[in-house]
């Protein structure tokens, strides 16, 4: 099983539209999908017509259960979505306690690594989406993931969050003695606007080997989709957002995902 990580630390840069539409894009693609929300905003349920407060069980009970998880034990956790072979581990409000009732715990920072294990042969690929603050549930989806995507909207404080993220991974990676594979991802791409041609250009300067040499555009259909609570794939797959994820997802399958030194 793949694990893809969706990560920022800065909020409103696209992290639970690029979930949600690659998520679907690899379900039109035939794949089995399990994504799961680490943001206790919840936005993710949301967007997919899931009521974190309607349901009886979320990513907070796994972490607080903290003991070794059977299959039995992470997939009573496991909601099924509207889409068929697209279920989520959904997040809960309750997860923003998590730094402050759990972390200093031994371990903590590995338990999605060993849930995901318990998965591997359930699921193709499972992608993670993050809140925009460093914790343990953003060192769980790092830990827990072979490549980052980093969501970066095309204008000037999302380039200044990026740097953020960016030296957080290097901090990271110094500790645990690893290098992340990443990919840079400028969202939000509007061409009639002088910000963000001058946003792309500064991210092609500055981060030449790790940026998708793409954009993902503006889109009103973003919107929609989440109103229709399914992903864009689902929803109007002919759509110049939709067709740019789809770019996206052949570039993030066909080639070698490669470890990047940062720092």
């Amino acid at each position: 099983m793949k694990v893809w990580t969706i990560a920022n630390q800065k909020g409103g840069v696209g992290k639970t539209t690029t979930v949600a539409s690659l998520a679907g894009a690899l379900i039109k693609r035939g794949q089995r999908v399990l994504m799961i929300d680490t943001d206790p905003h919840a936005s993710l349920g949301y967007y997919l017509g899931i009521d974190s407060e309607q349901i009886p069980s979320s990513l907070y009970d796994i972490f607080l259960a903290h003991k070794p998880l059977s299959l039995a034990d992470v997939e009573k956790h496991i909601v099924p979505t509207s889409i068929d072979g697209l279920d989520l581990i959904p997040a809960s409000m309750a997860l923003a306690t998590l730094d402050r009732a759990l972390g200093h715990q031994e371990g903590m920072g590995l338990v999605l690594r060993n849930l995901l294990a318990l998965l591997d042969e359930k699921y193709d690929i499972a992608i993670i989406d993050c809140p925009p603050i460093l914790g343990v549930l953003m060192v769980n989806a790092l830990a827990a993931s072979e490549h980052i995507i980093i969501p970066v909207q095309t204008e000037f404080l999302a380039i200044k969050g990026l740097e953020r993220m960016v030296k957080t991974m290097a901090l990271m990676g110094r500790s645990k003695k690893t290098d992340y594979s990443f990919t840079i991802l400028p969202t939000m791409y509007d061409r009639r606007t002088k910000a963000s041609p001058v946003a792309l250009q500064s991210l092609q300067l500055s981060y030449p080997e790790t940026l998708w040499p793409d954009v993902i555009p503006v889109d009103t259909k973003f919107r929609d989709a989440s109103l229709a609570h399914v992903p864009l794939s689902h929803h109007m797959p002919s759509s110049r957002g939709m067709k740019a994820y789809n770019r996206l997802l052949d570039f993030l399958m066909s080639r070698e995902l490669t470890h990047v030194k940062i720092g």
